[in-house]
């Protein structure tokens, strides 16, 4: 009787494994939400999670749309239990996970932890590699709704193995949980990320500058434009539940106002999650203004789900366009230079589409009204020059709307 007992129960476990799969349907459009790690790395407790979280509410990050708070490395304790639990740090949230859960849900909001694939995290935390399914059963008694997975310390472990072992235990372990793929982009996850996780991370660490790189020894952090032009050939494998992630904003974190809104401008044309990573507590009103701007947000969250793309890159503006739902157009023109630039933009002389999803922007038979996202105003139509000056490292951004065939 109990061979037989053991022969079910392990055909039970068997069967399930054959079926592990995502989470389905989490995230149809890219994920919005703050994480901690760009402003406070491992300096994380408490007290410090509830002020942001109530920051999120007071400033309306959560009416435009932000949702999950995801604390990065540094939560748990340096060992696990004597039963090999991960537990969060004593000192730092004395009241533990599930009560920190409890109250970002009684905000409304949504509950995001950190882990990595490896024997340790990032910052010599206990890894999950040999708990995955030991791990994914306390998230889930913890109420996590996010889960970002990193990729230090990994050896010679196979990337795409060893995420499909996380995305099978989340999904033993029976609750809905986003799933973030950290691992740089290193292994190509947009060529097998889709049926693993809601969202791939396709290089290394940002950091808060325009165009630069900033060596580490053995890896470095990327400004904003190196990590826009680091991969090539990759947006065919972005779109809903499956997106290209380009790593947690800068946007506050100590970049000119300019350079902000550019930055915020580019992550929503390229339809990356929008996940803040500045200090809430403290935020001027221009990067309030810029991270609850709501028609700049409704390009990122766009039901196509159409990543963009650079249409062409000359005198001193590179030009971007992301197709939206209703036949509606997204059209960034970012100056480039060290300064003011003024911008002559002739539709007629253009051929606008996107020929890998086959769409056109057919200027001979339809007119499109043009409005300034940032301005919040309608600034004319295809029918006229766009011309206008702009800022150094400054941005158009412009939505563009059939009126008439």
């Amino acid at each position: 009787m109990r061979k037989t007992s053991l022969t079910l129960t392990f055909l039970v476990f068997i069967l399930v494994i054959c079926h592990a799969q995502k989470f389905e349907g989490l995230a149809y459009t890219p994920p919005m939400g703050w994480n901690s790690w760009n402003t406070f790395k491992t300096n994380i407790n408490e007290q410090l999670v509830k002020d942001i979280v109530d920051k999120i509410v007071e400033e309306g990050l959560k009416d435009a749309g932000y949702e999950y708070v995801v604390l990065d490395d540094g939560w748990m304790a340096k060992e696990r239990d004597a039963n090999g639990n991960l537990i969060a740090d004593p000192i730092k949230f004395p009241n533990g996970m599930k009560a920190l859960a409890d109250y970002i849900h009684s905000k409304g909001l949504k509950f995001g932890l950190y882990n990595c694939a490896g024997s340790k995290t990032c910052a010599g935390y206990p890894g999950s590699r040999g708990y995955e399914y030991q791990d994914a059963k306390s998230y889930a008694s913890w109420d996590v709704d996010y889960l970002k997975y990193d990729w230090c310390n990994t050896d010679k472990l196979n990337a795409e193995g060893a995420y499909v072992t996380m995305r099978d235990a989340l999904y033993n372990a029976g609750r809905p949980i986003v799933f973030s793929i950290c691992e740089w982009g290193d292994n190509q996850p947009w060529k097998w990320g889709e049926k693993i996780g809601h969202l791939w991370r396709v290089t290394g660490d940002i950091i808060n500058c325009w165009d630069c790189e900033v060596g580490h020894g053995t890896w470095s952090s990327w400004g904003i434009w190196k990590i826009i032009n680091m991969r090539k050939q990759i947006r065919k494998a972005s779109g809903p539940d499956h997106w290209n992630d380009f790593d947690m904003m800068e946007v506050g974190n100590g970049m000119t106002a300019a350079e902000d809104r550019s930055h915020f401008a580019m992550w929503s044309m390229l339809a990356s999650p929008l996940i803040m990573g500045n200090d809430l507590r403290d935020m001027a009103n221009e990067t309030i203004k810029t991270l609850t701007n709501k028609e700049v947000i409704s390009v990122n969250q766009d039901k196509l789900g159409v990543q963009g793309f650079r249409f062409t890159n000359q005198n001193n503006f590179e030009i971007w366009l992301k197709p939206l739902e209703a036949d509606s157009w997204a059209m960034t023109f970012i100056n480039m230079s060290d300064k003011e630039e003024v911008l002559d933009f002739d539709f007629k002389k253009h051929h606008l589409g996107d020929d890998l999803n086959g769409l056109r922007i057919d200027l001979k038979n339809n007119v499109y009204k043009i409005r300034d996202l940032f301005k919040h105003a309608e600034i004319g139509d295809t029918n006229q020059k766009l011309k206008t000056t702009i800022g150094s490292h400054d941005v158009l951004m412009v939505k563009l709307h059939k009126i008439k065939s």
